[in-house]
């Protein structure tokens, strides 16, 4: 029995077809999933200078531009902050040791608290790490990060080197 080219294109196969094109074509049309707008990474984070009477004088030996931090981001859904730590000595260092301060947009102090941020940097090197978060409610946001949908409210951070560990041997 031979089948010919008209019995291949009935109604129902032919509809089929077009379903199948019509859904190709609509897969243009999909969501983004890209934040739009999003600030550089490259946005430095204030040093704390050692005039400020909020600063203990033990920190006078220490050069509060031996590490930058840029990058900084903290959403308001985050129970963790991030940045980039660079080492701007020529010594190997490890156990950064920093003073961390939270501000409002108008300058009002949030809180200050002293980290350590476990990380292995060679001289000129830069890496990303994570602290827990100041903001256990998660009521807070980096203004310079994206603006969150719910109710939250901006701060800005500044910070001031404490210390390092200098390791010795390999």
């Amino acid at each position: 029995m031979k089948r010919g080219i008209n019995h291949i294109l009935t109604l129902p196969t032919l509809l089929s077809a077009l379903l199948i094109l019509l859904c190709v074509s609509t897969l243009d049309a999909r969501t983004r999933t890209t934040r739009k707008n999003l600030r550089s990474t490259e946005v430095p984070v204030a040093v704390i200078e050692q005039d400020d009477s909020l600063l203990p004088d033990s920190l006078e030996a220490i050069d509060p531009h031996a590490v930058t931090l840029k990058g900084y981001g903290k959403r308001a859904s985050d129970s963790k902050e991030s940045f980039f730590i660079t080492n701007n000595t020529r010594h190997r260092m490890s156990a950064v040791r920093l003073l961390l301060r939270y501000t409002t947009m108008n300058g009002e102090l949030l809180t200050q608290r002293a980290v350590t941020v476990p990380v292995s940097l060679k001289p000129g090197e830069t890496k990303l790490v994570s602290v827990k978060s100041f903001d256990v409610q998660r009521q807070f946001y980096y203004y310079a990060g994206p603006q969150p949908r719910k109710q939250a409210t901006p701060f800005q951070v500044a910070f001031r080197l404490t210390g390092y560990d200098i390791p010795v041997g390999n």
